[in-house]
């Protein structure tokens, strides 16, 4: 059996659940917006403008071993990576027919010395003979004629012992280059160095006739490398002998090399009616991480401000959307304080594109900087609700 039901008690609280129903749609529809702000600290660090560059990782020093004579190699004793001293004897060239030379040169030089003991006795007996024709005459024993005959002839024969001479140191130099040539068919090593490149094999034959062929590149330390980067010219002018360096190369993606600008080659490089200059950054590699020929990818410092008070380059671009529109030139930050963005008019230095430096402005080491509106999206940033205040 249903109980009636007491209306006169109800009302008061149908009453009292329709008040609140209404009380809290006009909530929902008349409440204030509540943003989201993604913050991060003011802190304090490096702030660092570099120059991008590409280039090549070549040797300090490299020296081309060629060859001054043709031939067959008959003989190879320097391969890839082989580390070599000054003077040790990386390839031969057949000497035989170089030997053949010096044989002739030296007979040669043999015959004109004899020439020259023989010319040099007839002197001896020409001016005996002279004088006395000439003392015959002096006693109206022999003829003028005679006297002048023999005279001649101890001159004549001087002259050709002079010419034997002549013949004598020709040969000598003849002799001396034929052995020159005879010891240039061996290819020896210039320099202390280990060798990179080898374009020989044996038994190739090599001819010298136009140009020396390159037989071996060596490089003389391996541990000391530098970069040939190439500088737009619209940035050349940043890039300074002394200034930092950094670099990454494909083979150690993670590995960043350290090291500096130690000379801007005035040179111009055009390619393509792009001119670039070559800007060499020197780099220590004492553990032979670095091979000749690596392609680079190089930031060279440009301007540096160390330990300074910074912000993320972000918050400087970042406004929330309801607040007025900053007046040109102008440069603020929105600090979160008291639970509400504030507007901070600051003056900045250097910016890299990830921090700006803080040269002056109502910021202190710690304070947490609006740079975006959602949720956060990176560790160290945080998510908080708060809404725009007035500015300072």
């Amino acid at each position: 059996m249903k109980r009636p039901v007491n209306w006169k008690m109800a009302g008061p609280v149908i009453a009292v659940g329709v008040i609140a129903l209404g009380s809290g749609a006009w909530w929902l529809t008349h409440r204030g917006p509540v943003v989201s702000y993604v913050t991060t600290p003011v802190t304090r660090g490096d702030v660092t403008t570099t120059i991008t560059a590409s280039g090549t990782v070549n040797p300090v020093v490299t020296v081309q071993v060629g060859t001054y004579v043709s031939g067959t190699i008959i003989s190879l004793t320097c391969d890839y990576n082989t580390r070599v001293h000054k003077g040790q004897l990386c390839a031969k060239i057949d000497p035989a027919p170089y030997q053949i030379i010096v044989d002739e040169d030296q007979a040669d030089l043999v015959t004109a010395k004899a020439q020259l003991v023989k010319d040099q006795a007839n002197a001896v007996y020409t001016k005996l003979a002279s004088v006395r024709a000439a003392l015959l005459f002096k006693e109206d024993s022999g003829s003028r004629d005679a006297a002048d005959a023999a005279l001649d002839a101890h001159n004549q024969a001087d002259a050709l012992v002079a010419l034997d001479a002549a013949q004598v140191a020709q040969k000598a130099a003849v002799l001396k280059a034929a052995k020159i040539n005879l010891n240039y068919t061996n290819i020896v090593s210039p320099v202390d160095g280990t060798v990179v490149t080898r374009d020989i094999t044996a038994g190739q034959t090599v001819a010298a006739s136009l140009q020396t062929p390159t037989l071996f590149l060596i490089a003389t330390d391996l541990t000391k490398m530098q970069v040939d980067t190439s500088v737009s010219e619209s940035d050349i002018a940043g890039a300074v002998e002394g200034a930092g360096a950094s670099f990454t190369v494909d083979a150690f993606p993670s590995k960043i090399f350290q090291g500096s600008v130690v000379q801007v080659r005035q040179s111009p490089i055009s390619v393509q009616n792009v001119i670039t200059y070559d800007a060499v950054v020197a780099v220590s590699n004492p553990g032979l991480l670095l091979k000749p020929g690596m392609t680079a990818t190089a930031l060279i410092v440009k301007s540096q401000s160390r330990n300074v008070l910074r912000v993320p380059s972000q918050a400087l671009r970042f406004t929330p959307a309801d607040a007025p529109k900053p007046v040109s030139g102008q440069r603020s930050v929105w600090v979160l304080r008291d639970g509400k963005l504030v507007q901070v008019q600051v003056t900045i230095g250097l910016d890299d594109q990830s921090f700006a430096e803080i040269k002056s402005g109502d910021l202190n080491l710690g304070d947490q900087v609006a740079t975006s509106e959602g949720s956060a999206a990176k560790t160290g940033k945080s998510k908080v609700a708060a809404t725009p205040s007035l500015h300072l």
